[in-house]
This record gives structure tokens, sequence and C-alpha cells, in this order.
């Protein structure tokens, strides 16, 4: 399994442009169904691929996916985007696109927040 080598917080930085400058509008490929939350994202390592070549383990969003979903078969939809639990694929079932993509955008935020924070803190590689 290739391992993604790319910054997770780079990664999420991408994500929430890619939201805000519409990228999960209507696909003119595919108009008639709603973009796929992450998985019509540039950052999925199947983008653009229907044979989903690449194993969702290799994806850096793996490390937010319960640990009770990681097998499922699109492990990305499990992720929890708001404070009350709710995954992408509840918010499927639930919500409109609006309150996806305010939940997504919400969520990109705080975890880009803690990934710098925590990296502020840390103690700097080769230090003395």
């Amino acid at each position: 399994m290739a391992q993604d080598d790319r910054d997770i917080l780079e990664i999420l930085k991408f994500e929430l442009s890619f939201l805000e400058d519409g990228g999960y509008g209507r696909s003119p490929q595919a108009p008639w169904r709603a973009p796929a939350i992450f998985e019509d994202s540039p950052i999925c390592p199947n983008f653009c691929d229907p044979a989903r070549p690449h194993p969702c383990e290799s994806c850096l969003l793996e490390q937010f996916v319960p640990e009770g979903q990681q097998k499922e078969s699109i492990p990305c939809r499990f992720i929890r985007l708001t404070e009350e639990g709710l995954t992408v694929e509840d918010l499927y079932r639930t919500g409109s696109q609006a309150e996806m993509e305010e939940a997504l955008a919400k969520w990109l935020r705080a975890q880009i927040q803690r990934i710098e924070r925590e990296r502020a803190l840390s103690p700097r590689e080769g230090a003395a």
C-alpha cells in the first residue's frame, strides 16, 4: 500500500479552499447528482477514477474516521463533522447541500486550528 506523504494541514487547507471556491457545486459531467463530500475532491486518492484503485487506508483522512468504521467501503463518509456527532453519511440523509457544506467548513476550520495549535506547542525537530 502506497503511503501518502502529503502534509495533513495542507490537505485540510486545500479542502477548505476547494469548498469555499464552490468545488462541491454541481458537476458538468454529472449535473443530476449532488457531489460527494471528500470523494469528489482532489484530495481523494481516487478522485475522478471510478475504478477506485487506491485503498482508502492510504488516504490522510483515514485518521479522522472512527475506528469502528475504518473498514467501511467509503470510510470518509463516517467522519463526524458536528459536535452532535453527525457524520457525512448522516448529513447525506438528513441535511441539505448547504447544511453539509456549512458543517464541513466548520469542521475543516476546527481541524486546521487544532493542528496549527499542536504544531506551535510541539518542540521543533532539531532544536537545541
